[in-house]
């Protein structure tokens, strides 16, 4: 378990979904397809609109790991003002295994 921020809110108006998301909430987790670069994990309301990603220093290990069975899922912790950078505004737990 550990806890990141949800990068790239800033890109293709992602950010719009943050007004639907809460504290607690569990999104979806879903890896970037084999052999793409960067390798990113990423972050998609229930209703299955992207976020944003995890950081690439996590994806890194994480996709490969989900795309070979590996299980994670992910709660919502924070959701920040618009004040706040955008890389900060979504900070989230992500639970790997069971």
């Amino acid at each position: 378990m550990f806890r990141t921020t949800v990068h790239g809110l800033a890109f293709e108006d992602r950010a719009r979904h943050l007004d639907t998301v809460s504290p607690r909430e569990e999104l979806l987790l879903i890896p970037d397809p084999p052999g793409g670069q960067p390798d990113d994990v990423w972050v998609h309301v229930p209703a299955g609109d992207p976020v944003g990603h995890l950081p690439r220093e996590i994806g890194a290990w994480l996709a490969p790991w989900m795309r070979r069975g590996g299980s994670a899922r992910v709660q919502v912790l924070k959701v920040g003002p618009e004040s706040e950078p955008s890389w900060k505004r979504l900070l989230v737990e992500v639970h790997c295994g069971g």
